[in-house]
């Protein structure tokens, strides 16, 4: 069950190639990294302040100032570093790396001489570090500083962050665990967990992996250390600026430390915290073969995904703490799925995979890939979404107090920017999330169909592989053996669940039989250089219906196609978009649309719309039976990750059947 070094790093030579993702990848390294770069320096005309890079020049000593922004502001410049480590990977750029290099000694002179890094404590609060994990984030801070050394060191080579960060985990290292005299705490924001992991399989320190295990491990035990943290400040609060009674242990469920991991079993609070921590058990269920950690993964995995997860791949309900609520509420006008919440789940998602591939976990990895994740950047990259509504009412966000979270267009920055710099480092680091190896076993498996080239090392030799997809708008994917072994090899290819199991594979232009393992098309045998494989998953578009417990949705349906969801926009069908509905029976019509936005498949349906000409002006109800015949309308449908990029105006995936 455990994850090899081999196998981690046999997936980061994967070279992107594809028709659809390669013009994001591009607009993320020549637009989205320069312009976040701007938007950390605050020269965005009209932008809510970052305060980002400043605030290290201040902590630097090579600026005067105070604190600016959020307690946890350090991690949008991590993220922002962490994209440019990936995306240096795949393509070098000397004047962007020289930017990094530049930003990077400014952050090792803001470092303390212990290792301690932080520049809200350093230039806000100092001599309080530690004193208010539930709410300062400091070791999330951490953890995202981590992760970027670790990306920025596989790109570059270089150890400059890379060594602050191991000076830093050195440190923590030294102030928590269960000895005398240290703090058995953990941050209220999970975070450094998966980060700790990371710097294992970086450097090899087993106490950064014993570091990451206290952590997971400590949290929800008796006495609960988030309340009794609480007790010891007088229930001052960071976020109130006064004292707050002091939280129960139904409210410390808002941070996942309610219960220890191993005996949650429902996914409850904030949906990021959830999902980052999620995908720290999971790997250290593997790296630890801990089956008791797994069986939790297992069912926290079954609770987030098939019970509190919207079609688009997007989870947390309910904007009141960006949280999670109960199973099957899943409103569509004043949900918040926000955009870190996917890439959370994404995080799990292939973590699960590591663990046991299952078609599943690839299954929701695509769906919030596709839809939440692109869907919450603009097309120019140069705006996003926090929250990704199901349904929008422009009005009603800017009218409606429970509604002003939901906006009807993408923002050029927010105060807490965690989503951008998040959503750019999850698109360059793409390529490892297309295949994973499980090395002994000699198999190859491809979760996502991205075009790309790959090589992998296997027990039996090396394969190299060349992938063509054209997904997401064909049902076809071809992949050439470049090299392969002597001995035979498996490949698994998955069974998308959007194909319903109707998939054709060809070896070699020849209809092949193949198995069925967890999800995946396997096949195994001597492979031959040049061998090619082609798979054919059917892709046709769909009317989906909800789960009747998900009461928002009842009576209607959603259109999909392939990975894709689709929606009604107010540019195509006009307004009032509550009022149309669908002919279940009609036919879903197809076609590509080259005017739309770069071009993409549209679908159009015959439908309904309620008639409107009748109702007088002053008129807010009459008898049903007064009502008149609906009027025959075509709709037509765009795909989610598309919709807001044209004028603002209404939006909505499901409808009235």
């Amino acid at each position: 069950m455990g994850i090899s070094m081999s196998e981690r790093q046999s997936n980061r030579r994967v070279r992107l190639q594809d028709g659809f993702w390669n013009k994001f990848t591009e607009l993320v390294r020549g637009t989205v990294i320069p312009y976040q770069w701007e938007a950390l320096n605050d020269r965005i005309p009209d932008a809510e302040p970052s305060y980002a890079i400043r605030n290290f020049r201040i902590a630097a000593g090579m600026e005067e100032g105070e604190f600016g922004g959020m307690v946890f502001q350090d991690s949008d410049v991590a993220k922002w570093i962490e994209a440019v480590g990936y995306s240096l990977a795949s393509q070098p750029d000397p004047e962007l790396e020289g930017t990094a290099d530049e930003l990077i000694e400014q952050i090792a002179k803001a470092q303390h001489a212990n290792g301690y890094l932080n520049t809200y404590y350093s230039i806000k609060e100092p001599g309080n570090e530690w004193t208010n994990l539930h709410e300062a984030h400091e070791l999330y801070c951490a953890g995202h500083m981590m992760e970027a050394a670790i990306a920025y060191y596989e790109a570059t080579g270089k150890r400059k962050l890379l060594d602050v960060v191991c000076k830093f985990a050195d440190y923590i290292d030294t102030v928590f665990g269960r000895e005398q005299g240290k703090l058995r705490g953990y941050d209220g924001h999970q975070e450094i967990e998966l980060a700790l992991v990371k710097l294992y399989h970086a450097t090899g320190e087993e106490r950064y992996l014993k570091l990451a295990q206290f952590f997971i491990d400590e949290r929800g035990q008796s006495p609960n250390f988030l309340i009794e943290e609480c007790k010891q400040r007088g229930g001052y609060s960071h976020w109130a600026k006064k004292e707050l009674p002091i939280p129960t242990i139904e409210q410390i469920a808002y941070n996942q430390a309610h219960l220890p991991v191993r005996e949650q079993d429902v996914a409850l609070g904030h949906s990021v915290r959830a999902v980052y921590m999620y995908a720290a058990m999971a790997d250290l269920a593997s790296l630890t073969d801990d089956r008791e950690l797994l069986e939790a993964c297992r069912r926290l995995w079954d609770n987030t995904t098939k019970r509190q997860m919207y079609i688009t791949g997007g989870i947390g309900s309910t904007h009141h703490g960006e949280a999670f609520t109960f199973d099957h509420d899943l409103p569509n006008d004043t949900v918040y799925a926000e955009t870190c919440a996917s890439i959370g789940l994404i995080f799990f998602a292939r973590r699960m995979l590591l663990l046991e591939a299952k078609s599943e976990y690839a299954d929701v990895l695509e769906r919030a890939l596709y839809n939440n994740v692109l869907g919450s950047m603009s097309q120019d990259g140069k705006h996003y979404f926090y929250v990704n509504p199901l349904e929008v009412w422009p009005k009603a966000s800017l009218n409606n107090p429970d509604r002003r979270h939901v906006k009807s267009v993408r923002q050029k920055w927010f105060g807490c920017s965690c989503c951008p710099p998040n959503v750019a480092r999850l698109l360059t680091s793409l390529n490892d999330y297309i295949y994973t190896t499980s090395a002994l076993d000699n198999k190859v498996y491809t979760h996502l169909f991205i075009g790309s080239e790959a090589q992998f090392e296997l027990a039996a030799g090396q394969v190299a592989l060349k992938q063509q997809s054209r997904l997401p708008w064909e049902g076809y994917v071809r992949f050439e053996l470049t090299a392969v072994p002597d001995a035979a090899f498996t490949l698994a290819l998955r069974i998308p669940s959007w194909c319903y199991g109707q998939a054709v594979m060809k070896i070699n232009g020849m209809i092949s039989e193949y198995e069925v393992e967890n999800g995946y098309a396997t096949v195994n045998r001597q492979w031959v250089q040049g061998d090619i494989v082609e798979w054919e998953p059917v892709l046709e578009a769909q009317l989906i219906s909800s789960h009747p417990a998900i009461r928002a949705n009842a009576g209607k349906a959603a259109i999909e196609r392939g990975p894709l969801v689709y929606c009604l926009e107010e540019a195509d069908n006009g307004s009032l978009l509550p009022n149309l509905s669908i002919d279940r029976q009609a036919e879903l019509q197809s076609y590509f649309d080259t005017e739309l936005l770069g071009g993409a498949v549209v679908i159009e349906v015959k439908g309904r719309a309620d008639e409107r000409a009748s109702w007088q002006e002053n008129t807010a109800y009459r008898p049903l039976a007064q009502q008149q015949v609906s009027e025959p309308v075509k709709l037509k449908a765009v795909p989610y990750y598309l919709w807001g990029n044209r004028q603002p105006g209404e939006m909505t995936v499901w409808i009235r059947v």
